[in-house]
């Protein structure tokens, strides 16, 4: 079946008070107002606060020099400056200043590596904690944690997909089913949702289809059931009448908060993706293209970080103060980093060793800083180097999945959902 488609820092050592997080809010130019309220949306996922996954995935590997692992002053660093940040001796690049203020929620990853540097088969990698296989499809990190957290009262797809990314999260040996919805533009909501036609009329449709598809089930029930047909009209009306997908309507929103975001779709889409979680839906994945800077590599990073800082910083925040960042897992990745050396364009190429990731919530410590890369570029391996499956198995772990349990695969292969190991002091 085809996946359905939609064409700052605070006091160390206490709890933040009503009157701290406002005055953080306008340091920051997070100006929306605090409703009381609505700061515990938490409440309605229910008591026992089931987890859920957010993954910011940045198209084409982002530079870690440009981001999260700034070198100033060295050969290697080019025009990116450092900054301090609010997890005590870590600097990070003057580009994300928003971000910066509110890291210390957050575990930085500087030594990520991969074995992969070709963009599809490091996507895949980083998607799956697998390199490719030309024998099976590994589902990815958000396919497994819907298919293995299952949630009552959910309507709308579990595993959703926002803007475009050229290779999505796919559902691999677990099924189609759990494909990522695919939601192209986020300003737009959900096309193709409601109904063309009166109530009397879609009503009498559907009885007329009842009819004919019991007359086809009557005579060829094996080819009927392998089709899944009355199963996936059932949900896609269930979904088209569901309450949950006002979480696509960023306009219910109030001004302030989507400003906080940013006007831009990766803003919507990080604003979508809270909105979502509330609702109990598993994982969601929000794309943010254009990292593939081959040339002028400086230049493109800061049009980029314009668009990313505002909204990672906002969700952070937002997510923290709407007590929903310990059920919540942060996850801000892309397919490997940049390299050290600039080339005569002013680019950087692929580099799949040492780059930069950032974790949090969900159980997660706050602001553990790992790894480091070599600041004159000679070496390539960082210290304390994390592979991608350890980080997923620990995600895993965190969120209440097997990480090691065996599927069978449909010809009969046992594969685990994931290879890795929990790197333990990441976790609270």
């Amino acid at each position: 079946m085809e996946p359905l488609t939609s064409g700052i820092g605070r006091p160390f050592g206490r709890e933040m008070t009503r009157r701290d997080a406002l005055r953080l809010a306008a340091g920051l130019g997070l100006s929306f107002t605090l409703p009381g309220l609505d700061l515990r949306a938490a409440q309605s996922r229910g008591a026992e606060r089931p987890k859920s996954l957010i993954t910011l995935w940045m198209q084409g590997g982002p530079s870690q020099l440009e981001t999260f692992d700034p070198h100033p002053g060295k050969e290697i660093g080019g025009e990116t400056k450092a900054i301090n940040s609010t997890i005590p001796g870590m600097q990070m690049a003057h580009l994300l200043p928003q971000t910066a203020e509110q890291i210390h929620e957050m575990c930085v990853i500087r030594s990520m590596i991969s074995k992969e540097g070709d963009h599809e088969r490091g996507t895949y990698l980083l998607k799956t904690g697998y390199r490719p296989d030309p024998t099976l499809i590994h589902p990815s990190l958000g396919a497994i944690v819907a298919h293995e957290l299952p949630v009552a009262g959910v309507e709308i797809p579990r595993h959703i997909s926002i803007l475009n990314s050229q290779w999505p999260g796919r559902g691999g040996f677990l099924g189609d089913d759990y494909d990522a919805f695919k939601v192209l533009d986020p300003r737009q909501n959900l096309q193709n949702m409601k109904t063309q036609v009166a109530d009397a009329r879609q009503e009498r449709r559907l009885k007329d289809l009842d009819v004919v598809e019991r007359t086809f089930r009557n005579r060829r029930r094996i080819q009927s059931d392998a089709t899944l047909h009355q199963e996936t009209v059932r949900r896609a009306l269930t979904m088209m009448t569901s309450e949950q997908l006002k979480a696509f309507q960023v306009e219910q929103e109030p001004k302030e908060v989507r400003a906080a975001y940013g006007d831009t779709p990766f803003g919507a889409g990080c604003l979508i993706a809270r909105r979502l979680v509330e609702v109990g839906v598993r994982s969601v994945e929000v794309t943010l293209e254009g990292f593939d800077t081959h040339t002028r590599n400086y230049e493109g990073h800061v049009t980029n970080t314009a668009i990313l800082d505002p909204a990672f910083a906002a969700l952070i925040h937002d997510l923290k103060q709407r007590d929903l960042l310990d059920s919540t897992v942060l996850l801000w990745i892309g397919e490997f980093g940049r390299s050290p050396k600039i080339n005569p364009l002013g680019g950087r190429d692929h580099w799949p060793t040492g780059f930069s990731c950032v974790v949090g919530g969900g159980g997660f410590q706050k602001g553990l800083v790992i790894g480091e890369t070599d600041a004159a570029g000679k070496n390539p391996t960082p210290s304390d180097p994390i592979e991608v499956h350890d980080l997923y198995a620990t995600i895993l772990k965190t969120l209440g999945v097997e990480y090691d349990k065996e599927i069978t695969t449909p010809i009969g292969r046992p594969m685990a959902l994931c290879k890795g190991k929990p790197i333990d002091r990441l976790l609270v």
